[in-house]
């Protein structure tokens, strides 16, 4: 016990927040996963409501969840480290500002006489487009396992071995996460479609790992992402489509 004390007492302030956890069992539910996760839940809400707040909410959960990820690797505690899990918020991230700018400026042509209403109108991706993210899905995968393998290899960790699918599974899911949120911010129909895929893999390998919350998130998405996809489709059915912003570097569809 003393030594316990000891340990804790040389953890920064930082380290200290990753580890607070509540004791369930044999697993420790981590306060800053459970609350990142509670704000990606508000996140997506507001994404299905098509307001433009999804953006800087969903932002703020993907800078919570990277240190959550990495925590191992700050020294945090022996939880194992998912690089792709990591990565893919820093993508998030990037397409979170652009999907941000986009639905504000489509907010702003096709809707600056309704302020509180939806930012955008959805509608479904053409054949062209389905196939460039099919394609790019795909080759994303292959080439991000390739990179995950390399990096355990220059710094394996020494709490863990990863099996043979670990790094697919985290490659899809990276790959996957960054074309379901381009296509959101595109306003395609089949961003919830990527979602669904993604969760397909993240719910297993989140409780394979013991990310609990995370795959508990999966797997309410899982339900939750149905009900959107439901939603966007009716919408495109019965709203006009939207005026595509014309700025700098765009073009009209």
């Amino acid at each position: 016990m003393q030594s316990l004390a000891l340990a804790d007492e040389t953890k920064n302030l930082f380290q200290q927040v990753l580890d607070a956890a509540i004791p369930i069992g044999v697993y420790q539910l981590h306060w800053t996963e459970l609350i990142a996760v509670l704000i990606g839940v508000v996140s997506a809400w507001f994404g299905m409501r098509r307001r433009v707040w999804a953006w800087p909410v969903g932002i703020v959960a993907n800078v919570m969840l990277f240190f959550v990820y990495l925590g191992a690797l700050f020294g945090a505690d022996e939880r194992v480290p998912l690089f792709g899990q990591a990565g893919r918020q820093v993508f998030f991230i990037l397409m979170s500002a652009y999907g941000w700018w986009r639905w504000t400026q489509v907010r702003r042509l096709s809707h600056a006489e309704d302020r509180s209403g939806a930012a955008i109108t959805p509608r479904w991706a053409t054949s062209r487009e389905r196939v460039a993210v099919v394609g790019f899905w795909l080759v994303g995968t292959v080439a991000v396992h390739q990179a995950f393998t390399w990096l355990w290899s220059l710094a394996p960790n020494p709490f863990w071995t990863p099996e043979w699918w670990f790094f697919w599974c985290d490659a899809w899911i990276f790959v996957g996460s960054v074309v379901a949120t381009f296509a959101m911010a595109r306003g395609w129909n089949e961003f919830w479609l990527a979602w669904i895929a993604v969760d397909l893999v993240g719910v297993p390998f989140g409780f394979a790992t013991g990310y609990v919350p995370t795959a508990v998130l999966y797997s309410f998405y899982g339900l939750f992402v149905v009900y959107g996809f439901i939603q966007w489709v009716q919408v495109s059915r019965t709203e006009h489509r939207d005026v595509e912003p014309v700025l700098a570097g765009s073009r009209v569809e």
